[in-house]
């Protein structure tokens, strides 16, 4: 990345499935139409289904033009962030830019799927090559208590849009689900999950769980043998993708960042944010590197009222 300061863009980070990923942040921090339990960016502050032009799209082009005029190597351009992307207004005439100025690029959409039984956003994501939505519960039970939605979505809404992209979408479907022990890894769960699956008929199924503290102190990772056990069930080209690939032998991840991140920690104990705010990183990519420090026990996390301290294990 170069010298310019870019306030859209971030990365490029090293991501578990996309590879060398270019992160476009659409939406203010934790804008969102989900409070989900484990997200890793905190608790929602702005809970809305609304849909607008959140940060000006004419200035995310400028960048992304300046960005992307030398040819970085990358894997993907991905709509993510520390919000929900989907909630932008513009994002497909971003999508529609790059593909007109930069065919080169591969583009990516994670989102939490609640949004595309909303007139037109189907449309607008159709030039995306890959969308990569969440499913975490089926009954009305399982998911406020593990997705604290907006109170106008209704599950069967989420799930009909999923559907309908389907069947309009001509690029890569993976559907995410995250398990929460004691909630949605039940057999009565799992069974509704495996209906809505086929209904949605994604190209794949990705097991997700906890690889570092969420919201909330209570949620805990699944085992390996769980996830199994719940990939085996749902049957429709399901793979686990927790925690179970370094993200260290990525090819974009810098040892010299996570070095400096490390002996920040060792100082004192820091949140994400202070992270973010010390070496002018996305807090995004700042997870990247927290999340490969834990997976080595070389730090653990507090959760305290006051947010989520990383410190060293001595």
């Amino acid at each position: 990345m170069s010298d310019h300061k870019y306030n859209y863009l971030f990365g490029p980070v090293p991501s578990r499935r996309l590879g060398i990923s270019l992160g476009v942040d659409l939406i203010p921090h934790k804008t969102c139409s989900l409070n989900c339990v484990y997200c890793e960016c905190g608790r929602t502050t702005n809970l809305t289904i609304e849909r607008r032009e959140y940060f000006p799209g004419e200035t995310i082009l400028t960048e992304l033009q300046t960005f992307l005029e030398p040819k970085p190597t990358l894997d993907f351009i991905t709509f993510s962030g520390s919000g929900e992307p989907a909630l932008h207004s513009d994002i497909g005439r971003i999508a529609n830019f790059l593909k007109t100025h930069f065919p080169d690029y591969k583009i990516a959409l994670l989102t939490n799927g609640t949004l595309f039984y909303q007139p037109g956003l189907i449309e607008e994501v159709k030039s995306i090559d890959l969308i990569l939505p969440s499913l975490d519960a089926v009954s009305d039970r399982v998911f406020k208590k593990i997705n604290r939605p907006f109170r106008e979505l209704k599950n069967d809404k989420i799930i009909e849009g999923l559907a309908q992209l389907r069947r309009s979408f001509k690029g890569q479907l993976w559907l995410e689900v995250f398990i929460v022990p004691g909630l949605n890894d039940t057999d009565e769960e799992i069974a509704k999950l495996k209906d809505a699956v086929h209904r949605i008929n994604p190209d794949r199924v990705q097991l997700n769980t906890l690889d570092r503290p969420g919201t909330v102190a209570w949620v805990k990772p699944a085992t390996r043998v769980s996830l199994e056990r719940i990939a085996q069930k749902l049957d429709h080209h399901t793979e686990i993708i927790a925690t179970f690939r370094q993200r260290t032998q990525i090819s974009s991840y810098q040892t010299d960042i996570e070095s400096n991140i490390l002996q920040t920690i060792k100082r004192r104990p820091c949140t994400v944010n202070d992270l973010s705010t010390t070496f002018g990183l996305h807090p995004n990519e700042i997870n990247k590197y927290i999340e490969a420090l834990l997976s080595r026990n070389v730090i653990r996390a507090d959760v305290l009222e006051r947010g989520t301290f990383f410190r060293t294990i001595q």
